[in-house]
């Protein structure tokens, strides 16, 4: 039996992450902010999967709050063999705002908080021999759509940087790279759903299944269903100005 820990562990791809862990037996540890949601769905997944469920409410633009974190991802009287590096949100903000408090928000809990805590379960998976850290980017870190695309890029370099680093140690790192899924996700970002077409749309548990079963096959690269493995092909070899451009009319089709 298992000890995975789960950020942002209460709503949409972490929450799916957490439902198929305890399904299969694994104990958990779900980290979010939102204390009451976090209580709620700790005793939903106790008296369904009949696991045990440890919180912790942290914000994880926070350093002092993700430090926190990587402490027990450190605590080896009660070691965590899964870290899933989920937490996030879409930044829907221009990069010519004044404001770029949405930007740096991002940063600090999609690259801060990402390197500091795969460090931290890179480390103490390392001195065991054993240990999964799964980190969810996305495809449109491979388009050019905003800080969105920069910060998922920088987890899809960084991630894959990291398996190499631990290659030979019995630490697996995949990248999850998830399109369009059916979440709470795009609402909180402010993007019209309606833009997007609905045969791209991916079923959340449909890609944890997928992305838990790339892991057991030890791939270090995750991209659920051939659609979107399709759409990386024609990511990967088309022209660059192409890709601009495409990304250009997303963005636009979006804010109409």
């Amino acid at each position: 039996m298992v000890t995975a820990m789960v950020t942002g562990g209460t709503s949409g791809i972490g929450a799916a992450f957490a439902r198929a862990l305890a399904n299969r037996g694994d104990n958990l540890v779900i980290v979010a902010r939102d204390e009451s949601r976090l209580a709620e769905t700790a005793e939903s997944l106790r008296t369904e999967y009949g696991i045990e469920v440890e919180t912790i409410s942290a914000d994880l633009g926070d350093r002092a709050d993700v430090l926190r974190v990587a402490a027990r991802l450190e605590d080896a009287s009660s070691p965590i063999g899964m870290l899933v590096n989920n937490a996030g949100f879409g930044v829907h903000t221009s990069l010519l705002a004044v404001d770029t408090t949405p930007h740096e928000k991002a940063i600090d809990v999609m690259v801060r908080g990402v390197l500091m805590l795969g460090a931290a379960a890179g480390r103490a998976m390392r001195s065991r021999g054993s240990g999964t850290i799964v980190n969810v980017s996305s495809v449109a870190g491979f388009v050019m759509m905003g800080s969105y695309s920069a910060v998922k890029a920088w987890v899809a370099s960084y991630s894959q940087g990291l398996s190499v680093e631990l290659r030979g140690s019995g630490v697996q790192v995949t990248t999850l790279c998830p399109g369009w899924v059916k979440t709470e996700f795009h609402s909180r970002a402010g993007i019209r759903e309606s833009s997007i077409p609905k045969f791209l749309w991916v079923d959340v548990d449909e890609l944890v299944a997928t992305c838990l079963r790339d892991v057991e096959k030890g791939k270090v690269l995750s991209i659920p269903s051939r659609r979107f493995q399709f759409l990386m092909f024609v990511i990967k070899h088309a022209p660059r100005s192409g890709i601009r451009w495409a990304s250009g009319k997303i963005s636009s089709s979006r804010n109409d």
